[in-house]
């Protein structure tokens, strides 16, 4: 009788990468470029909390 045999799944990747958060200093020009292009993001966030 064969023993089956267990191969462990692969390791997943874990390395650190630079985290785009980080990258370039809080500036007012890039909060106020951030708040700018989040305007479609924060109207359909508000879309939904009116529908619930």
């Amino acid at each position: 009788m064969d023993t089956p045999t267990y191969e462990p799944a692969p390791e997943p990747d874990r390395t650190p990468r630079p985290n785009p958060l980080f990258a370039e200093p809080a500036t007012p020009a890039a909060c106020t470029r951030d708040y700018e292009q989040a305007a479609s993001v924060r109207a359909t966030m508000s879309k939904q909390e009116r529908t619930q």
